[in-house]
């Protein structure tokens, strides 16, 4: 027996507006949760045309060969940055004529693949063994409406396709539950002489996936109290008069209490590291998860939450990067700094639903920018007094021996000449609080005196 996918009806209607002009095809991504037994579909967006694609689409002999995975897969990767804890692109659609209605299953197949393989490169965190490893493709005729769905186990590159059921549901996502929580962090990543070779980006991406163990490990309060993680997250709610447990618009608060795990069977040893320069990151991020209303549990909003973390600090180091290389930097002195617009974390509501759905924004960009890049991206109107803005704009600061566009993306195989001195600091948010500069004084404290025993 296939899996079965619970789709919001507004998809549907989206699905069947679409009008290819003339093209032979139009693709797209379809967003929402995985679960045990069934998925949800709340949203699903056209891939953003390319012009030189477009003229391939109007040739009346194109084939779905000329689909272009590339420009399909970078669509993927932007479009996950905007989705907050518990959403997944969940698989892609294809809209054909009827001539092409046979023609589209090793299409279909190559590019779910090549989307989830590029999306995969980009985390701080793998999927679990337990988890649903199955992505949908949806093939729709453009003339006759007949629908095709199945199924890949992206884990299993030989992986044939499965039978799945597509039903409708109207008000999928109306009343979903909602996370909410504002992480501290203070990570410092110094750059090795040694991996000098290595690029910014991928220095800090490493530097990260070391915190990220901290996060996967640490203890999350939700409403103030440890919770068992397979009792049901709505466990103890009020009951209507009817015996349902009232969701709507509800929201849990999360706190995440980082541990310092001194195993005493384990002696670590120290190591001294000559050091080009380094990466701090400093400041709190606000996180959002959402998570579908029906027999939730408990483990299933704290990953939600965990991930949300891990992809919002992420995604904001990667646009910042991708921001410092497209923009020309001038060269600093070693005991120069400069300061840079972290990106902050914008929020918008699907239309009709509780879920909100993210976005970036650096201090210079207008909410019209922020707007059209939610149109281009997800091809759904929004309005600009909808925008929520989550943090304030604060400051990111750098210093450098070289030249900045060298330091942030260094691939040549010759070693430079002297060592990249760098450091940065990326501030989110100013205030960090009491608790966090306690919790910092007792890690420091837990370190100093575990190397020292040692």
């Amino acid at each position: 027996m296939g899996r079965t996918y619970i789709v919001e009806e507004t998809v549907g209607q989206y699905l069947s507006n679409i009008n290819l002009q003339g093209k032979a095809f139009v693709s797209g991504l379809l967003i929402g949760q995985c679960s045990s037994q069934k998925d949800y579909v709340i949203l699903a967006t056209r891939t953003p045309p390319k012009e030189e694609l477009n003229e391939n689409l109007k040739h009346p002999k194109a084939k779905l060969d000329n689909l272009d995975e590339e420009w399909a897969t970078e669509h993927a990767n932007q479009v996950s940055r905007m989705l907050p804890g518990g959403l997944l692109v969940l698989g892609v659609f294809i809209i054909t004529t009827l001539e092409l209605a046979n023609d589209f299953q090793n299409a279909m197949r190559r590019l779910i693949f090549a989307v989830e393989k590029s999306m995969n490169r980009k985390r701080l965190w793998n999927f679990t063994e337990e988890e649903v490893s199955e992505r949908v493709t949806l093939h729709i005729c453009s003339s006759t409406k007949k629908i095709f769905c199945r199924t890949y186990d992206v884990h299993d590159p030989k992986s044939s396709a499965k039978p799945a059921d597509w039903k409708y549901q109207n008000g999928l996502s109306t009343s979903w539950l909602s996370l909410e929580c504002a992480v501290h962090i203070n990570i410092h990543i110094p750059l090795s002489t040694t991996s000098v070779n290595y690029t910014l980006e991928k220095n800090t991406k490493n530097g990260l996936t070391r915190w990220a163990k901290q996060i996967e490990n640490s203890v999350y309060l939700i409403n103030g109290q440890v919770k068992d993680e397979d009792c049901d997250l709505l466990e103890g709610q009020k009951k209507s008069s009817r015996g349902n447990t009232q969701t709507t618009s509800h929201c849990f608060d999360v706190r995440v209490l980082t541990q310092l795990l001194l195993n005493s069977d384990h002696r670590s040893t120290a190591t001294v590291q000559i050091c080009s320069g380094s990466v701090n990151l400093k400041g709190a991020v606000k996180c959002r998860a959402y998570i579908h209303s029906h027999k939730p549990k408990v483990k299933d909003a704290v990953q939600a939450m965990k991930r949300d973390i891990l992809n919002t600090v992420a995604d904001r180091c990667e646009i910042l990067f991708e921001d410092l290389l497209l923009n020309e930097i001038p060269e600093k002195k070693d005991s120069e700094k400069e300061f840079h617009i972290l990106p902050h974390r914008v929020f918008v509501p699907i239309p009709g639903s509780t879920v909100m759905l993210c976005d970036y924004k650096f201090g210079d960009e207008s909410a019209e920018e922020i707007r059209d890049h939610f149109i281009e991206m997800l091809d759904h109107m929004i309005q600009i007094e909808d925008l929520e803005i989550a943090e304030e704009i604060n400051t990111a600061c750098v210093s450098s021996s070289m030249n900045s566009e060298a330091s942030l993306d260094n691939t040549d195989d010759e070693q430079p000449k002297q060592p990249i001195k760098t450091t940065i600091v990326l501030k989110i948010q100013q205030n960090i609080g009491v608790i966090a500069a306690f919790a910092v004084t007792v890690l420091a404290v837990g370190i100093s005196f575990h190397y020292f025993s040692d």
